[in-house]
């Protein structure tokens, strides 16, 4: 809904040549993560809970590079971690941009800042500014006081040197619905897209009891549009009507999890950005290679509960070009807030979540030993020659 016009003809023309050439499954967003060491600590978050041989762990430029021209999705998203504590960050989004992929540089905003003048403004660069709410409840879901004021700050300065700047904000259970739109009418004031999603239940996050479940989304998503309606709030959302729709419980979508497939540290990661099931050490054998069946709300059981876009826009993506007319009743008309839902999809014969996270940390701390030890041996040869 305020995606720039530039960006929806690139993805448009690319979704078509994906139709042309017959291809079923192909990606629209690269989830690129360079690495996983953060400056904050947040309590819903499952990507930061490894011992420190793998936090220190980092992509270079070659390689972002590499995984951007091999996947060839026209959207390269730079999550992590925080991405602004990468040494080479700078030469990854120039070398993205240059291949001109739409990048979304994703950040807590602590450093934003003092790193503006690593980059150059560009019509193919965003910051992402993590932003969960105004300042009591940013503060508190980050885990540390002052970074609203901070990140509110930073993207003035963004701003004011030129820099297209969004929002993202997390959604958890016991968010009343008018503090965010409150947050909303905030956002949208400072003049930046926003980008809003349940939060995935990360096995590994530190706070478990927050998670939203399915019905409370959606009973959340229909609360939080009437109150729009009732406000007359216009607010800047970078969602497609589908998926919002979607949220408020109108639409029965499985999710697509190839659409925002990942690089990072450990390698192309199944099956998609929320769940680090294994690895592959190519993005053609990601493809190729995943057992796509076996994921998915009705299908496994750590995705029961998930409604987060990085697995329902590409859904959305791929219905508004096949069926534009639903695409744009919805944006005409709006999204519906009272009335029954759309059936929920059966999870009674889900297979049972699998906790695999103490075999990959095992797997890639025996490599990362193995790659120390080869670099030992070839010093040691050098020194004797």
């Amino acid at each position: 809904m305020a995606v720039p016009v530039r960006q929806q003809a690139a993805v448009a023309a690319y979704i078509a040549k994906q139709k042309l050439l017959g291809r079923k499954r192909y990606p629209l967003v690269l989830m690129l993560e360079p690495l996983f060491r953060c400056n904050l600590a947040c309590a819903g978050c499952g990507k930061i809970d490894y011992p420190d041989p793998i936090l220190n762990r980092r992509l270079s430029a070659q390689e972002c590079w590499d995984a951007a021209d091999e996947c060839g999705a026209p959207i390269v998203a730079i999550p992590g971690g925080e991405p602004l504590i990468h040494k080479e960050i700078g030469e990854i989004v120039r070398g993205l941009v240059e291949r001109r992929k739409f990048v979304s540089l994703c950040t807590n905003a602590l450093l934003l800042e003092k790193s503006l003048h690593k980059f150059t403004p560009s019509p193919y660069l965003f910051f992402s500014v993590h932003l969960d709410g105004l300042k009591a409840h940013h503060d508190r879901a980050v885990c540390q006081e002052g970074v609203f004021e901070k990140a509110v700050k930073a993207i003035k300065a963004a701003q004011a040197a030129g820099f297209q700047v969004n929002v993202n904000a997390t959604i958890f259970d016991g968010y009343a619905a008018e503090e965010l739109a409150d947050f909303l009418d905030f956002a949208t004031g400072l003049g930046v897209n926003i980008s809003i999603s349940p939060g995935f239940a990360y096995e590994r996050a530190a706070d478990q009891e927050s998670f939203l479940n399915r019905q409370k989304t959606k009973n959340f998503f229909r609360q939080l549009f009437r109150i729009q309606k009732e406000r007359g709030s216009k607010w800047s959302l970078s969602h497609s009507p589908l998926y919002l729709d979607f949220l408020a419980g109108n639409q029965q979508f499985h999710c697509t999890p190839w659409g925002m497939p990942t690089r990072n540290i450990f390698g192309w990661q199944r099956p998609c950005y929320l769940l680090g099931e294994g690895y592959a050490k190519t993005f053609a054998e990601l493809m190729e290679t995943t057992d796509w069946d076996q994921y998915g709300t009705g299908r496994y059981a750590k995705c029961a509960n998930c409604m987060a876009h990085c697995g329902y826009e590409p859904t959305a993506a791929d219905i508004a070009f096949g069926q534009p007319w639903k695409f744009v009743g919805l944006a005409m008309k709006g999204i519906r807030t009272e009335g029954p839902m759309a059936p929920e999809i059966d999870v009674s014969n889900q297979r049972p979540a699998v906790d695999l996270h103490a075999k990959i940390v095992a797997e890639a701390l025996e490599g990362i030993a193995a790659e120390a030890k080869d670099g030992k041996r070839r010093t040691a040869l050098v020194e004797k020659v």
